[in-house]
């Protein structure tokens, strides 16, 4: 809305758009003016449940609405279940409205009819109706339906538009298309162009090579590889298959894998149904995504102490895709509750010891990793037994110690280096555990430094720094100051996670000169005490 006019709403989730369209009709209907809402969405996002919540809403009482249904059998991945299935009984069985036209248009021929007659085909429109329209879902909501109609004919879409444009009752168009048509490749691969990054537009091909494995791509090996000894492991995502890497957990263990559509909050408790059963389920759900999952989490599964492992993937700066997409939020939203666990690995070798920790571990616990190359910073070697909120000291030092989380360590570590240049020795930690925070490792560093900085990807309120500084507060460390880096108290912009980055400080760099700005202030202090 910033940027147009035109762009009405700053939705950038799905199934939101009927609910925001509904909002505008009932002001524009308290103002008394006359603009026209309509709403799109795609069939994807009809399999989450704030789309029905709206629909429910809207056929009760609102007029003068129209939803348009984009159907290209698509959200990201391949749409799944009943909804679906719906559909595509529909776009099978098209001789509904074929069969009202033709009845209108013979009624309008005949001269002086009726209230009789219209009432007459009414009642025969709805005997048809049930007989030839699957369920009749959106008539029975109090929507006219019209459709299914081909999206890739403008001059069509143009003449229904003007045809339905002042209904008297809400109006659900359900339109056709093929996702990435026009376009060999994304029609080929609808799924990887969904979000691609740059590609040479005439082979389709990626532009930039990969040197190493993502972190989803660890993820997704290393819990194959546990559920291949564990058959109580099962796989949930919310439409997100490929995306969150069961794509693959999917072709090799069919029967415990789990596609939910968009349905975080669903997923979450379906999770808590299987954990309480005696499996051991994993929900991959990128950051931004989980936080619709908050109510579960807390009442459905901490509450009750339920053994569901949280693949929080995408977590930190994720780049191009706009500022809802930034999972800088969920270390807030998840050490809130009580009895979670929230760990966070440095590198690849440190997620599939976290990974196997989690599914061993008696409660919920939360595995965040970032959108990125899985960095290898650990020497392989033999597995790694994790203990409960046992952090590592990476590097060991004085004067300063520097708590960073995730693929912060590795900036810690080159900002480290940068420092030993100038002569300082400052400590590296790496906390693995959020939550419960290690707090040995703690005192520890305050008995060789006077001066903590945390450094994270994520949001100040509510953020790692936060869970150091209750920390400090119960160990009583009054004598250890304690700088925080993060996010600011605002919404970050769309851009590389290279740029974004950068623009933070969030780079050795960065954090390299944030250290020698805070010793110097620490030491022109104590010249200003002296």
């Amino acid at each position: 809305p910033v940027e147009s006019e035109f762009d009405a709403f700053g939705a950038g989730h799905a199934s939101t758009s009927i609910s925001a369209a509904l909002g505008m009709a009932a002001a524009r209907d308290l103002r008394g003016t006359d603009e026209r809402i309509v709403a799109i969405l795609g069939d994807g996002s009809l399999t989450g449940g704030m789309a029905f919540e709206a629909l429910n809403h809207c056929g009760s009482r609102m007029k003068n609405v129209i939803v348009i249904l984009n159907d290209n059998e698509m959200s990201i991945s391949e749409n799944v279940g009943a909804m679906s299935a719906y559909l595509n009984r529909i776009i099978t069985n098209p001789l509904y409205n074929k069969i009202i036209k033709d009845m209108d248009v013979a009624l309008r021929r005949i001269p002086g009819i009726g209230a009789k007659m219209i009432r007459a085909r009414e009642r025969l429109a709805e005997s048809i109706k049930s007989l030839l329209v699957p369920g009749v879902l959106f008539e029975e909501m109090g929507f006219r339906y019209y459709g299914p109609v081909n999206g890739h004919d403008i001059r069509e879409l143009i003449h229904m538009l003007r045809t339905m444009k002042d209904p008297e009752k809400p109006i659900l168009l359900h339109v056709l298309t093929r996702k990435g048509k026009g376009y060999r490749p994304a029609e080929r691969n609808p799924e990887k162009y969904h979000s691609a990054a740059p590609f040479n537009v005439v082979t389709g091909k990626s532009l930039k090579k990969r040197q190493l494995p993502t972190y989803t791509d660890v993820f997704s090996e290393t819990l194959i590889s546990l559920a291949e000894k564990d058959r109580r492991i099962c796989a949930i995502t919310a439409a997100m298959a490929k995306g969150t890497g069961l794509d693959k957990f999917k072709e090799r263990f069919p029967e415990r894998f789990y596609d939910v559509g968009i349905a975080e909050e669903h997923a979450v408790t379906f999770a808590g149904g299987l954990a309480i059963s005696g499996f051991r389920p994993v929900v991959a759900i990128y950051s931004t995504f989980l936080q619709r999952g908050f109510d579960q989490a807390l009442h459905d599964i901490a509450l009750q102490k339920l053994p569901v492992v949280f693949a929080v993937d995408r977590a930190g700066l994720v780049g191009r895709d706009g500022a809802t997409h930034h999972g800088v939020f969920d270390i807030s939203f998840l050490s809130c509750i009580p009895g979670m666990t929230v760990i966070s690995p440095k590198d690849k070798r440190e997620l599939q010891d976290m990974l196997r920790f989690a599914l061993s571990f008696d409660g919920p616990v939360a595995v965040r990793y970032p959108k990125a190359e899985a960095h290898i910073i650990s020497p392989e070697g033999p597995v790694e037994e994790i203990r409960l909120g046992e952090g590592l000291i990476e590097r060991d030092g004085d004067t300063i110690a520097i708590f960073a989380v995730g693929p912060m360590v590795s900036e810690a570590l080159k900002a480290a280096d940068l420092l030993a240049k100038t002569g300082l020795n400052p400590m590296v930690i790496n906390p693995r555990f959020i939550k419960p925070l290690d707090e040995n490792i703690v005192a520890y560093a305050a008995s060789r430094a006077k001066h903590f900085l945390s450094v994270e990807e994520h949001v100040l309120y509510g953020g790692f720094g936060s869970q150091l500084s209750f920390a400090m507060e119960r160990r009583d460390l009054a004598g250890v100051r304690l700088s925080r880096m993060g996010i600011p108290d605002e919404f970050v912009e769309h851009g590389s996670i290279e740029e974004l980055r950068k623009m933070l400080g969030l780079t050795a760099e960065g954090i390299a000169s944030r250290c020698l700005e805070l010793l110097q202030v620490h030491a022109d202090t104590g010249k200003q005490h002296g």
